[in-house]
């Protein structure tokens, strides 16, 4: 848990070197309490501008510091950035140093931190660091600021109360099925997990399917046929069937008897102990759980808010906003199953499904474009790509252009004479080993973004607002946000614009995708390292005080 000071924990008193000015926010040592006593280690992340402009010294600044011990409690570390925006450091929030440098301090690395603040800066550091980052509003916090962060708690409690209960919903349930033998954590046979829906999110039920793996003997995944290719690249799948669910298509066939009764005489024919039926939060699984009891299936699992009678035996439900793969494991857990110790919940792909990129893109550090989408609202309008691209390519990055065969001609005009078009000449697989070697992907909310997190690629992410970017947006990895998040079609989960112009898209400025670039620390043909934020946190001063350590 990192923490920035200042609107966070401590009443934001302007270049503050006075201890006797320190008073804690409502409910903040009672929070923090909490923490230490879950065995969360607390940091501090805190840009502190004063000392650079002589408002207070560096004791003047440990005396503070200490202050907020002695009222507060101890934390594990202190990170300060004395440096002003002039200065060009690399830890400067919403620069990713400081998060970068504490997490190492407390012996972790940014994917397994969350970072509390009350100000955009402080949540875009989290997001450029590949951490979680929380927004807790104050009366100084713009309402753009509130509308794009990924998480908002009302206040500390509450930011404390969730990040706990998140926490605990991965834990895999004891005996979660009345008979199962073995009880919780034991083999178990032939579980089948469904995800019916498109590459993408096959792709961020990942997790939940490694989990499943881990203590079930042979793991069926059925899909429907616009994931199945992100199935074939999922480790713990020994067995993908693949068949449309009327019910789930966003273009469905008519419901056909006969179709229906073929799909439920093959799912008996898998003779499977349990089925997890995993959604997103506006499907419903209860008609695929009325064939699958049909079928003879006699331990059905889902997220379902509807009552759903005899249909489920474990009927789960999890809060809105929650991450997409956090929200699928906590389903996983639910029905006791869990991630082996040295797995760590982010999206994975099996490495023999996944092929070197073409040579002709050269060495790795290339920037992939990805301006299309197969939900039309979440794709970067034409022109607007075609000018990002540009930028790039001016900038000096080398600009590969990605898209399906339906998109050639955009993928042609968008790359035009300064940029490398492979529109339609890669399929998922092929797309997954070009991702893999990049330096960074500019994307929306679309399969590519969660083939980047999955290798660990930073993200530029042109995300529409339609659906909520903390649910959806990519999940641990380094990323900067850009677009309208406060624009009309907010939370409408329009398939297209409702709102001529495509506003949330259609005003970002390419100047400020180079800047993304910049301060996820990707420069011209620089290959990902990892190790990039750590590298700019040397510029961060370490402050200790009280305990710090």
């Amino acid at each position: 848990m990192l923490l920035d000071r200042d609107g966070t924990l401590v009443e934001d008193v302007p270049y503050n070197g006075d201890p006797e000015k320190v008073r804690p926010l409502p409910g903040v040592r009672a929070g923090l309490d909490r923490l230490r006593a879950a065995g969360l280690r607390l940091g501090v992340v805190s840009n502190q501008s004063g000392l650079a402009r002589g408002f207070f010294t560096d004791a003047q600044m440990r005396a503070v510091q200490a202050r907020v011990e002695a009222l507060l409690g101890p934390f594990d570390t202190w990170r300060v950035c004395p440096h002003e925006d002039a200065d060009g450091c690399g830890c400067r929030k919403p620069l990713p140093g400081l998060v970068h440098a504490a997490a190492a301090d407390v012996g972790t690395v940014a994917g397994r931190c969350v970072v509390v603040g009350d100000i955009g800066r402080d949540v875009a550091a989290a997001l450029a660091a590949g951490a979680a980052g929380v927004l807790v509003p104050t009366p100084v916090t713009r309402p753009e600021e509130v509308a794009a962060a990924p998480w908002v708690a009302a206040d500390f409690p509450a930011a404390v109360a969730e990040i706990l209960r998140r926490q605990t919903a991965v834990v895999p349930a004891t005996d979660p099925w009345p008979g199962r033998r073995g009880g919780s954590g034991s083999r178990v046979g032939t579980v089948l997990v469904v995800r019916s829906d498109s590459a993408g999110d096959v792709l961020v039920t990942g997790p939940a399917i490694r989990a499943v793996a881990h203590t079930a003997d042979r793991v069926v995944l059925l899909c429907g046929p616009r994931g199945r290719a992100a199935a074939n690249l999922l480790p713990g799948v020994d067995e993908v069937i693949t068949h449309a669910l009327p019910w789930i298509d966003p273009t469905p066939d008519p419901v056909d008897a006969a179709d229906m009764h073929a799909l439920t005489a093959r799912l008996a024919a898998l003779d499977v102990d349990e089925a997890l039926i995993f959604t997103s939060f506006h499907q419903s699984p209860l008609p695929l759980a009325l064939l699958l009891r049909m079928a003879g299936v006699a331990r059905i699992a889902a997220i379902s808010d509807d009552y759903p009678g005899s249909l489920l035996d474990i009927r789960h439900r999890v809060p809105t906003g929650v991450p997409e793969p956090e929200r699928a494991l906590s389903l996983a857990a639910a029905a006791g199953h869990g991630l082996p110790p040295h797995d760590q919940p982010t999206l994975r792909l099996r490495g023999d499904a996944v092929p070197s990129p073409p040579a002709q893109l050269g060495p790795p550090g290339y920037v992939v474009l990805h301006p299309g989408s197969s939900v039309p609202s979440r794709a970067c309008p034409p022109e607007v790509a075609v000018r990002i691209a540009r930028a790039l390519v001016d900038a000096g990055h080398r600009v590969v252009v990605t898209g399906t065969p339906d998109e050639r001609d955009l993928t042609a005009a968008v790359a035009g004479s300064g940029a490398l078009d492979l529109g339609g000449r890669t399929g998922l697989g092929e797309l997954a080993g070009v991702v893999a070697h990049a330096g960074a992907v500019v994307v929306g909310n679309t399969g590519p973004a969660h083939l980047a997190a999955a290798f660990g690629v930073p993200v530029v992410s042109l995300f529409a607002p339609t659906v909520p970017f903390g649910q959806w947006g990519p999940y641990r990895v380094p990323t900067v946000r850009l677009g309208d998040a406060t624009a009309p079609c907010r939370d409408t989960r329009a398939a297209t614009c409702p709102v001529p112009g495509h506003p949330c898209l259609a005003d970002i400025d390419p100047a400020d995708v180079v800047a993304a670039l910049r301060l996820l620390g990707v420069h011209q043909d620089a290959a990902p390292t990892g190790t990039t934020g750590a590298d700019a946190a040397g510029a961060a001063v370490t402050a200790t005080g009280g305990s710090a350590r």
